[in-house]
C-alpha cells in the first residue's frame, strides 16, 4: 500500500520534483505522506470518501480551506479527487499526556473556541451537519446489516443513546472539528495547530469538549476548568449535558471502531481499539448515571 501511495504522490501535477517521500504515522482513515519538493515540504493525504463513516472529501476540503483562512490549520496547497495536499508545519504532534498538561490545555481550549467562532465566516460552500446521535444510529443500522460480531451489544446501546439525547437537550450549533484526538493537535513551539477536518461539520460545542476530555483522559477538575473557560460560566451550568455528550462521544468512537473492524483495509488493530473505547464508555456511563 505504501509503494502505491508513494507512486501516486510522485505523479501529482502540483509537484515539480518530488523527493524524500516517506509515510507519516498516525492516520487510521487515510494514508499520509511527507513530500519534499525543492526547498518546501508538504503533507499528502490520500483517501476517498468513506460512506460508512460519513466522510465526504468535498466537506473536508471546504472545512480545511476555512480553517486555513481562520488561521487554525495549515494551508491547502492542492486538491483533486482522493488527494489533499497541505503545507507541512514543522511541529510536534501531541500525545494524550501533552493535552493533559495544564500549560497546553488552556491553549487548546482557546484554539477550539476560536475555530468554533470563526470558521463559519470563512466557508464558501455548504458543509455537513455532524449530529452524533444520528451518526450513532446510522452506525448501528450498518452494523446490524453487516452482522457485526458486536451485534448483541447494539440494542442496549441504542436504548442508552435515547436517554443521552434527552439529557443533552437543545443545543447551539457551531462548526465543530468532531475528532479531537491528541494526534490532531500540533505544537510548532510558538502556537498550536488543529488538523484533519474529515469529520468536521455543524454540531454542539459540547461534542468537541467532550471528545477532547474523553480521548485524552482529562480529570474531573480539568473538565470543570475547561467548561468554565469555554463558556465563561460556572461548570455546573453545562455539567449534566456535557457528561451525556461525553458518553455519546465515546459511544461514537466505539461504534466507529466496530465498523472499521469490518470495512477498513488499513493496518491497525481496530478490535483492540473497540475494547479500549468500550471500557471508557462503560466507565463514563456509570459516572453519568450517578448524577
Amino acid at each position: 500500500m505504501s509503494e502505491t501511495a508513494i507512486a501516486r504522490a510522485t505523479a501529482l501535477a502540483c509537484f515539480s520534483d518530488p523527493q524524500d517521500i516517506t509515510p507519516l504515522g498516525g492516520g487510521i482513515t487515510n494514508i499520509n505522506l511527507l513530500v519534499r519538493d525543492g526547498d518546501r515540504r508538504f503533507v499528502v493525504r490520500l483517501g476517498d470518501d468513506i460512506p460508512e463513516h460519513g466522510v465526504m472529501r468535498w466537506n473536508e476540503l471546504a472545512l480545511s480551506q476555512a480553517a486555513e483562512m481562520a488561521g487554525v490549520s495549515p494551508a491547502v496547497f492542492h486538491q483533486e479527487p482522493g488527494v489533499l495536499v497541505l503545507n507541512f508545519v514543522e511541529a510536534r504532534t501531541f500525545q494524550e499526556a501533552d493535552v493533559r498538561d495544564p500549560a497546553n490545555l488552556n491553549k487548546i481550549i482557546d484554539l477550539v473556541a476560536r475555530a468554533h467562532r470563526e470558521l463559519g465566516g470563512h466557508l464558501s460552500s455548504p458543509i455537513l451537519t455532524f449530529w452524533p446521535f444520528q451518526v450513532n444510529r446510522t452506525y448501528v443500522t450498518r452494523l446490524k446489516a453487516d452482522r457485526s460480531a458486536h451485534s448483541d451489544l447494539l440494542p442496549g446501546l441504542m436504548d442508552t443513546l435515547s436517554d443521552l439525547e434527552k439529557a443533552v437537550g437543545p443545543v447551539d450549533l457551531v462548526v465543530g472539528h468532531n475528532d479531537l484526538l491528541a494526534a490532531n493537535l500540533l505544537d510548532d513551539g510558538e502556537r498550536l495547530w488543529l488538523i484533519d477536518w474529515e469529520y468536521g461539520g455543524f454540531n454542539s460545542p459540547l461534542f468537541d469538549l467532550a471528545g477532547l476530555a474523553s480521548n485524552n483522559g482529562l480529570c474531573e477538575a480539568q473538565e470543570n476548568t475547561m467548561l468554565e473557560q469555554y463558556f465563561e460560566a460556572p461548570a455546573e451550568t453545562h455539567w449534566r449535558a456535557y457528561q451525556a455528550m461525553k458518553c455519546t462521544s465515546l459511544m461514537r468512537e466505539t461504534l466507529w471502531s466496530m465498523t472499521s473492524e469490518i470495512h477498513s483495509r488499513l493496518d491497525f488493530d481496530y478490535a483492540a481499539y473497540t475494547r479500549e473505547n468500550m471500557d471508557r464508555l462503560t466507565a463514563a456511563l456509570s459516572k453519568f448515571r450517578e448524577l
